[in-house]
């Protein structure tokens, strides 16, 4: 079990750095402003990680292969989730 949470962590994580580039263009650095931090890449890679082990312990796989799809499925959906949020930030604003 412990080797599966390993192997999501990593892969979600991965699949966060490539969201982040895909939707980015490029790894933007951590910076802080005046009201908050923004994590740049690091924000996607803790989402994806997140989310991949969340999903391999929440369905306890039993094969490397379904460790490896759960993870990037769950490292893509964390970034729909943070796409979804955003999405609804902009629109409370309006």
């Amino acid at each position: 079990m412990f080797l599966n949470i390993t192997f999501a962590l990593l892969i979600g994580g991965l699949v966060g750095v490539v969201g982040h580039i895909r939707k980015e263009g490029k790894m933007v650095k951590p910076r802080r402003t005046k009201k908050f931090i923004y994590l740049g890449v690091f924000e996607e890679v803790i989402m994806g990680a997140l989310a991949a082990v969340f999903l391999v312990v929440s369905s306890d796989p039993d094969s490397a292969l379904k460790v490896v799809l759960l993870a990037v499925i769950a490292g893509f959906g964390g970034d729909a989730l943070l796409t979804c949020l955003d999405f609804l930030k902009i629109r409370h604003k309006e």
